[in-house]
């Protein structure tokens, strides 16, 4: 029956001998099917049949398929098809289907829209293989573990054509050649398991195989949950999860320990077979491990289903105690009494070096009394050499050495040296009188000398001619005489000295005279007479010689003078004579006077010309940095005082007239003018010498003071009086110097800090503190030195008694390797004795740490909250580059101490430098804001007067004056939350007579007191190699605020274009860079990697004519040397893409991975200053601060970049610390927030636009 009817409606295949389809009047996709019976046939046959697809058109009328069911399974997909053929054709069908196996082919006609008809006639089946197509042997089904290749292997059999394509899953050209295909399923996994079939098209038709299972196993699962039981210096306990059914699945199995580790330069790889597996906490313990050594462990589980492995766990060895150092390193350089001592660590550290000790030293000489020399010297880890000094001359001593790690100290190694022997001590010789003189003879007294490190082997008798003109020698500059002279060589020679006598040392036991020039011999020395006509100084010397060695001493013992006969001159001749000499000596006084003048007016000269070229060149930068500002204000800045007429008018102390500050004590110096206020009582003393200078002139005078290389700041710190002015005797009593950590800053007996003795002992009452007045506050502060182990206890005694509140610590625990401070307070609670100290909150900041404590004494029902301002931003050496960190922590101190508390306790190392700077800027900014004026050398003078040496330098002396400088141009900037909205309208009301705001004149001073670079501080980015690696030679990073990257890639130097950032809590929190250039992709990946950096904040367009290229990858991986990029997914919201890629180091797979979100923000388009929407910056600040908490616990940084890494860059980062700022101390600073970022950057906030954007903040403020 024929097929074209209900062709649409049919829902059961009909089985039927031929089929014609009529596809006119029929829409596109109807179907028509013809089935043929279930075929079940064991031999090879062939399938015939004819069909006819055409229309009038042309057009295809349709595509007839053929499809070929299973065992009654799903219809699969088609084996054969076509959709156009004008004629009848003939086709073959070569199934290979196989009993018991039984199958079905279905013809299927799908209309396309266009009448015409498709037909299928003359079905055969036939007993013979067919003649055009071949047919496929029997298809193998294949079982495979999770993973693994899985291969098919399809061999047809029968005649082939060079054309004829054969395919599984990928079609590959069928070689007549060539019988049998290959084809593979890559890394087979569960959802692959499935039958497949192979099929081969012919010109003739089509073969198709039968179906063939492929079967996946998936193996067990790994170990889980390896971890770590115990872990000692040589050996490492692990244990796992138990194995279960689901893991074994019930084969035999064993389990394999593999571990790793560095030994001798060189990676060691084990594995041990673990045997405890049944029990229901296995453990495995490795053996045989190198101490303080990095092991990475993984377990391997195999059955014969396949191997899994654990994630691998990679754990450090304990310490151990060292090996012995080598005793070949050990080297002394020896004087007489002195050995430098110099060692290497030890070849087997096993752990860090915590210290080295020297335990004792001694002689071998037992006539030496080492009681006083022997002891213990330690040294800290880092530090390879010790100098004894006070030894005996010529002196073998012993040094034993050994070092120390936590785990306790190695074994010692002994070495000895032997101090270089001395000079014979020459008794004293007070009066330079002998015994008895004649005209040819002198008669001393000879006394032996006493022998240091070598006895005395001779002494000599040396005669010295003094000859006319000739300064005589004093026994400070006296050279003795090493080289014996006879008498009668010595006109030979031109020699004015001639040895007189020399005898053994055992010829002068006790004092005895001698008579220089009694004509006998000594020795072979004549000891001739002496000419009464000549004058001579005798000298007495002793030497000592031992291994080699001689070292002579001597001492003038006499002189004697020439004798004269001739008479007197007469009075009248004498007068004559005398006046001639007077009046030549007036001669040569007067050319003296003369020239020593010439030569003073032209030095004077010379020097104000210097001072005035320095002073013009000074006004010169001062008024380009003016210059900013607007025309008017730089007609001004052409002179000094003109200069500071803007400190005269500026004023942006006006925003705060109507509106209260958090707390009085939190207001510093407001800038530029001050309130009139009425005369005090007592006024601060200044010194007539050096007055008080006024505020408005302070710039100015800092200015002159820095003119002729810092001469003006020089000699007047060089005029402080250095070292001790008052009595210490307390300090300086044995029971005390243990309680002093520097011998020569001590405390004085006058303004010392007396503690309450405890009951039987002695000098309980010192503590190395002394009372510093502050302004109009007597004992305001007391300075000390940081507590050493010996004084914590004194130190909380002091602050209890004290009744303080702060504690200000202005230095690190540790510096250079050396330890500054003992860490006195505790991580959770610690008893002192009787005090009881409590960590209540710590709150940390980039520059500073805050601490709160809870401090109980024993029997007093009193719980008192002390708070420690610790600031962390002081370099180790030097002062800090910018005083902005300092002055925000001073702030800190005063809003946040109470008024009635008592003294505010300020401690560094010694207690005198950093701690006389703090006191200094607190009592000078008080100072400026109730007087107008500052007086910092006379500040410093009483300090030094209270206590030894404050201020303990002249950098630090210079760096008071520019902090305070600071301080008075900038302000308190500070604004409380609940006043933003107000204070930032009446901040941008214009003033009808300058046609200005309070927030341009702001950011006026804003460019004032901003940093200029100069070339040495850029001379990294400056360097020839990296000029291509800068987008503009005139935005460059200073070389203190540089990332250097640490990931090497061939031979790309270590630098990029990029600073680091303080955040408002966490220093170098932020990396601010340009956009990468097509060179500096790499590098950007590296400085991402090696910086541990969580996030990147992207801020301008991919634009590649400005060489701003996409440097991530869309998918996939992007390799950067051994930096690979992996693309993990990405996300649009609003003006936010985010994407988040997964970054490693493929040299160094131990590392691991990093995932880094970047953050590309749209909603600031090139031509526009200030985003388009403040809503949509902050929201991603807020999903920049997001990512950074959730992902790495906030302790990653971001990178910022723009175009250049300035102005917008500048702009992300100064919000993100106001966010901060806000939300840890209700108020907003956004002036110091730029300031700070300014210090490191200048270009931070760009000067074309950093207005809006400084308006900008402060709207965000609101918002």
């Amino acid at each position: 029956p024929s097929a074209t009817e209900n062709l649409a409606t049919q829902t059961q295949y009909q089985l039927c001998s031929f089929m014609l389809v009529n596809t006119s009047g029929r829409f596109a996709g109807q179907k028509a099917h013809l089935l043929l019976p279930h075929l079940k046939e064991n031999d090879t046959h062939c399938i015939d049949f004819h069909y006819y697809v055409s229309s009038k058109s042309g057009s295809s009328p349709g595509t007839l398929n053929i499809y070929v069911k299973v065992n009654d399974g799903p219809i699969g997909n088609p084996i054969w098809n076509t959709s156009l053929s004008a004629t009848w054709n003939r086709a073959e069908l070569a199934i290979s289907t196989f009993w018991p196996n039984f199958y079905q082919v279905v013809f299927e006609v799908v209309t396309s829209g266009h009448p015409g008809y498709v037909a299928i006639d003359e079905v055969k089946v036939l007993g013979h293989p067919c003649t055009k197509t071949p047919h496929f042997l029997r298809l193998q089904s294949v079982e495979v573990n999770a993973g693994q290749f899985a291969t098919f292997q399809c061999t047809a059999n029968g005649g082939t054509d060079s054309g004829d394509r054969l395919w599984l899953q990928d079609i590959k050209v069928f070689n007549f050649r060539r019988f049998v295909a290959l084809f593979s399923v890559v890394n087979a996994t569960k959802r692959d398991a499935g039958n497949y079939r192979c099929m081969i098209r012919t010109e003739g038709g089509v073969g198709v195989s039968n179906y063939a299972e492929l079967i996946v196993k998936d193996p067990m699962r790994g170990p889980r949950k390896l971890e770590v039981v115990e872990i000692k210096s040589r050996q490492i306990t692990i244990c796992w999860e138990p194995f279960g059914y689901n893991v074994t699945r019930c084969h035999r199995y064993n389990l394999t320990v593999h571990y790793r580790y560095q030994a001798g330069g060189q990676e060691q790889v084990r594995e041990e077979v673990s045997w405890d597996t049944e029990s229901s906490h296995p453990q495995h313990t490795i053996t045989n491990l190198s101490p303080y050594t990095n092991v990475s462990i993984k377990l391997v589980l195999m059955n014969p289903e396949g191997r899994k492995e654990s994630q691998e766990l990679v754990v450090q060895t304990d310490e151990d105690v060292p090996s012995a150092v080598p005793l070949e390193s050990i080297q002394g350089s020896t004087f007489e009494e002195k050995i430098f001592l110099q060692w290497r660590e030890p070849a087997q550290t096993y752990g860090v070096i915590t210290s080295y000790e020297v335990p004792s030293i001694f002689s071998f000489d037992p006539e030496i009394d080492l009681s006083n020399q022997s002891g213990r010297v330690s040294k800290l880890g880092n530090e390879t050499h010790y100098l004894f000094f006070g030894l005996y001359p010529g002196t073998t001593y012993s040094f034993t050495i050994r070092a120390s790690t936590a785990k306790g100290f190695g074994p010692p190694i002994t070495n000895q040296f032997t101090t270089k022997i001395s000079a014979p001590s020459m008794p004293p010789y007070e009066l330079e009188t002998p015994l008895n003189q004649t005209d040819s003879t002198v008669t001393v007294l000879l006394k032996p000398a006493q022998s240091r490190g070598a006895p005395v082997s001779v002494y000599q008798i040396v005669v010295e001619e003094e000859r006319p003109r000739r300064t005589k020698k004093t026994t400070e500059i006296l050279k003795c005489y090493p080289v014996p002279i006879h008498f009668q060589n010595a006109s030979l020679l031109n020699s004015q000295y001639y040895f007189a006598a020399e005898f053994p040392a055992n010829g002068l036991q006790a004092a005895q005279p001698f008579t220089i020039g009694d004509n006998k011999t000594y020795s072979g020395f004549w000891n001739t007479p002496l000419l009464p006509h000549k004058s001579y100084s005798i000298y007495f010397q002793a030497a000592s010689r031992a291994n080699g060695e001689t070292k002579i001493d001597c001492v003038r013992v006499a002189t004697k003078g020439a004798a004269t006969r001739k008479p007197d001159p007469e009075p009248e001749k004498q007068t004559d004579h005398t006046v001639k000499i007077a009046g030549v000596i007036a001669g040569i006084l007067l050319f003296v006077i003369i020239f020593l003048g010439v030569v003073l007016v032209m030095k004077k000269r010379k020097l104000a010309k210097k001072r005035k070229e320095t002073l013009s060149s000074t006004r010169q930068e001062m008024t380009v940095m003016v210059n900013s500002m607007d025309k008017s204000y730089t007609e001004q800045g052409t002179n000094c005082d003109e200069a500071f007429s803007f400190m005269d008018t500026h004023n942006l102390n006006g925003r705060y007239e109507t509106h209260t500050m958090v707390s009085d004590t939190s207001s510093l110096v407001q800038s530029h003018t001050y309130k009139k206020r009425d005369p005090v009582d007592v006024p601060y003393q200044t010194g007539q010498l050096h007055p008080a200078i006024r505020v408005a002139d302070l710039l100015q005078h800092i200015t002159q003071m820095k003119c002729a290389e810092g001469y003006g700041f020089k000699e007047e710190y060089e005029s402080f009086f250095e070292g001790q002015s008052a009595p210490w005797d307390s300090a300086k009593k044995d029971e005390n110097r243990m309680k002093n950590r520097y011998g020569n800053i001590i405390a004085y007996d006058h303004s010392r800090v007396r503690l309450q003795p405890i009951e039987g002992e002695t000098s309980s009452d010192y503590i190395n503190g002394n009372y510093i007045d502050g302004y109009h506050r007597p004992n305001h502060y007391i300075a000390t030195q940081g507590p050493m182990q010996e004084t914590i206890y004194d130190f909380w005694r002091m602050v209890w008694h004290e009744n303080t509140a702060s504690i200000v610590m202005v230095t690190n625990l540790v510096e250079v390797g050396r330890v500054k401070c003992c860490k006195y307070w505790p991580d959770d609670t610690d008893i002192y004795k009787d005090i009881k100290v409590t960590l209540i909150e710590t709150e940390l900041l980039a520059e500073y740490v805050i601490r709160t404590f809870a401090v109980e004494k024993r029997g007093v029902h009193e719980i008192r909250e002390i708070r420690q301002f610790h600031f962390t931003g002081w370099p180790d050496h030097g002062v800090p580059y910018h005083a902005t960190g300092l002055l925000g922590f001073v702030r800190q101190v005063k809003s946040k101490s109470p008024p009635n508390a008592g003294p505010l306790v300020v401690h560094c190392s010694a207690g005198a430098g950093r701690t006389g700077c703090f006191i200094v800027i607190d009592i000078m900014l008080d100072m400026a804001e109730r007087e107008g004026v500052v007086d910092i050398y006379n500040c410093v003078r009483e300090l030094r007067s209270r206590r030894v040496n404050m201020v303990q330098t002249e950098e630090q002396y210079v760096f008071i004056h520019d902090a305070i400088l600071e301080a008075c141009l900038c302000g308190d900037t500070s604004i409380p939350a609940s006043q933003v909205r107000s204070v930032y309208y009446e901040m941008n009301k214009l003033d009808p007579q300058t046609n200005s705001s309070q927030i341009k004149e702001e950011f006026r001073t804003l460019n004032m007191v901003t940093p200029t670079l100069r070339v040495e501080d850029c001379s990294i980015a400056l360097l020839p190699r990296n000029h291509e690696k800068n987008r503009c030679m005139d935005v460059l990073p200073p070389d203190r605020c540089l990332p250097f990257l640490i990931t090497i890639d061939g031979e790309s130097s270590n630098y990029i274009n990029a600073a680091l950032m303080d955040s408002y809590k966490q220093p170098s929190a932020f990396i601010v860079t340009q956009h990468p250039l097509p060179n500096t992709v790499k590098d950007f990946w590296r400085l991402v990697l090696d910086y541990h950096c969580t996030s990147i904040v992207m801020l301008n367009d991919v634009d590649p004519a400005q060489l701003c290229p996409q440097y991530w990858p869309e998918n996939g991986v992007h390799r950067h040397g051994p930096i690979q990029v992996e693309f993990v997914s990405a996300d649009l919201e609003e003006d936010i893409i985010s994407r988040i890629f997964r970054i490693y180091n493929a040299a160094r797979p131990q590392d691991g991975y990093r995932m880094v979100q970047q953050f590309q923000f749209l909603g600031w388009p090139m031509y526009r200053d200030t985003p388009v929407s403040k809503r949509s910056f902050l929201k991603l600040i807020r999903q920049v601060e997001k990512w950074q908490e959730e992902y790495n616990g906030g302790e990653g940084r971001t990178v910022v970049h723009c175009l250049n890494g300035g102005g917008r860059s500048g702009t992300f980062c100064a919000i993100s610390i106001v966010c901060e700022m806000l939300r840890h101390q209700r108020a907003v600073d956004v002036f110091h927030a730029v300031k700070t970022l300014r210090n490191n950057k200048p270009n931070m906030v760009d000067l074309l636009f950093d207005i809006q954007n400084i308006a900008f903040n402060y709207g965000w403020s609101i918002s």
